[in-house]
């Protein structure tokens, strides 16, 4: 191959989906090409076609599923899509590599790590175990896996998330591949743990001469990253070209969408000054929760795990604080314990009443004034009931004294200020999108006009432009309805987009709290600043 020869070229390539006669496209006419040692961004929202393109490379779709990918896929004098299964073999893993979204269901949870890292050099090079070992070590070490020796011989679920996904590099990089596929590599991981990753492929694809084809839907992370940019909608590639300047003048409207649609603030300077002055809604003063660890053939207790300790913080009238803090920090427990949710100790006064040794009986009629959203819409709402049902549960609970026509009437109200309407009433969850499914969710607390809304990472599953979709409905239901929101999440960009004021959690305490935009501006905290470094302000997005 000449050095100005593509290490990868992909032309035209098509693909359709279904069986027996029924058939969709969910390809058509991508064409793009990759560099030797070159860094390559696919962007785009989820069904746009990324994930497909990228394992069409190494022809990992379903079959049951293809009908027939067409075009060509060159790789160094070959065409991929015309290799057959044996042909196929010898280039994953070997050549191509691939990292995916979630390690967890990548790894095979019955062996050991040291097993599966093992084996793609024992199968593509040929060498004895004790020298896979030995490499593989190695390149374990290399990744920033501590104690190799002691990793080597764990099960996947002994390991966190982002050690999980070091495996994955590691084991992709066994045989130095010419060109590493990753398909969101960081999307389940901490915002800390994301920059780790990231600078790690960067020193990883520098070391090894190879070529990176990163798939995501951060465009913040494609301008920390790549040198060049896809952007994919509805199955096709609508622009590409270098990263600096298709963000500095993108042509298509769906570029222009995209970019547009990361979280900008949503709060005046004059409405942060006015929310100073509201009453106090909410008033937590020293709230523990601790749970036990237990071990041994009788399960003796032998320490602790403190998830909230020693915490305090107060909520006004119309006002959003944002929690923010790594997986593990406390966040989501913290909320559980506000909303009684949780077994906790200290003092949680809301409404001016006490809620903290209130039995749960009693505690159910003022349910209706603190509700909940959750991160994952569609295993929070029941499968079986339609939309009608899942929003009128409440109402048949909190407002019986509705009639059947009232309580119907609400609920079209309300579908209709989330963004739905009346034709929706008789449909169920999974006919709907994952923006529309939240908005389902939404609407189900809403409808009940509470005083507090706990919201647990409500967009962080959702496409950047539904997330921006997502916010401003929240921001507008919370000027017109005067609720005050709890919003915890990881995301920073989108805390500081919605928030008023900000706590910031690490092993169940907090470390710093304060106005947003002054805490953006100058952090205290060592942890603080550790995590608005790792969520890439630097990029431009600050």
């Amino acid at each position: 191959m000449k050095p100005t020869e593509p290490l990868l070229s992909i032309d035209n390539l098509a693909v359709r989906f279904g069986r027996h006669g029924a058939y969709s496209d969910v390809i058509q006419d991508v064409t793009f090409q990759i560099a030797p040692g070159e860094k390559l961004a696919l962007v785009g929202e989820s069904g746009s076609g990324k994930t497909v393109t990228a394992l069409s490379i190494l022809q990992l779709n379903d079959p049951g599923q293809v009908a027939y990918p067409h075009g060509k896929i060159g790789f160094e004098g070959r065409d991929l899509l015309r290799l057959d299964e044996a042909g196929i073999r010898a280039v994953r893993g070997k050549e191509i590599a691939m990292i995916f979204q979630e390690p967890m269901t990548s790894l095979n949870p019955l062996y050991t790590i040291g097993e599966q890292l093992i084996e793609p050099l024992i199968a593509h090079q040929g060498v004895d175990r004790a020298t896979a070992r030995t490499r593989m070590l190695e390149l374990l070490a290399r990744t920033g896996i501590p104690d190799p020796d002691k990793r080597f011989d764990t099960y996947p679920h002994m390991l966190s998330g982002g050690q999980r996904q070091r495996v994955m590099i590691a084991m992709a990089l066994a045989c130095s591949p010419k060109l590493l596929i990753a398909d969101e590599p960081t999307t389940a991981l901490d915002v800390t743990i994301q920059l780790q990753i990231l600078n790690l492929l960067e020193d990883l694809q520098k070391e090894f001469s190879m070529a990176v084809l990163m798939i995501t839907h951060d465009l913040n992370m494609v301008q920390r990253f790549a040198e060049r940019v896809c952007v994919m909608q509805s199955g096709r590639v609508v622009e590409q070209g270098r990263v600096d300047e298709l963000f500095a003048n993108p042509r298509h409207p769906y570029t222009r969408m995209l970019i547009n649609s990361r979280p900008q603030r949503l709060i005046e300077a004059d409405e942060q000054r006015a929310i100073a002055r509201h009453p106090r809604l909410l008033e937590v003063d020293r709230l523990h929760c601790h749970f036990p660890i237990k071990a041994g053939f009788f399960r003796h207790r032998v320490g602790e795990v403190r998830a909230v300790d020693d915490v305090s913080l107060d909520l006004r009238a119309g006002e959003t604080l944002g929690i923010v803090g790594e997986s593990g920090s406390g966040k989501s427990t913290l909320g559980l314990c506000v909303l009684r949710l949780e077994q906790c100790r200290g003092t949680i006064r809301f409404d001016g009443e006490s809620l903290t040794d209130l039995p749960q009986r009693a505690l159910r009629p003022k349910r209706r004034d603190f509700q909940a959203v959750f991160q994952d819409p569609y295993s929070s709402l029941s499968p079986r009931l339609t939309v009608e049902q899942i929003v009128g549960e409440g109402l048949r609970i909190h407002f019986p004294q509705l009639s059947k026509s009232e309580r119907r009437a609400r609920i079209v109200k309300v579908l209709e200020e989330v963004g739905l309407d009346e034709t929706m009433l008789w449909r169920y969850p999974h006919e709907f999108s994952g923006g529309q499914r939240q908005r389902i969710a939404i609407a189900r607390v809403v409808v009940l006009e509470p005083k507090l809304i706990l919201l647990d990472e409500p967009t962080s599953a959702l496409d950047v432009s539904v997330q921006k979709q997502v916010l401003e409905l929240l921001r507008d239901l919370q000027r017109k309805h005067g609720m005050s929101y709890l919003f915890i999440t990881h995301d920073l960009r989108v805390i500081r987009a919605m928030a008023h004021r900000l706590i910031v959690m690490r092993a169940g305490q907090v470390v710093e709290t304060g106005e947003t935009e002054v805490l953006f501006a100058a952090p205290k905290h060592e942890y603080t600043q550790a995590l608005l470094h790792a969520s890439l302000f630097d990029a431009g997005t600050g």
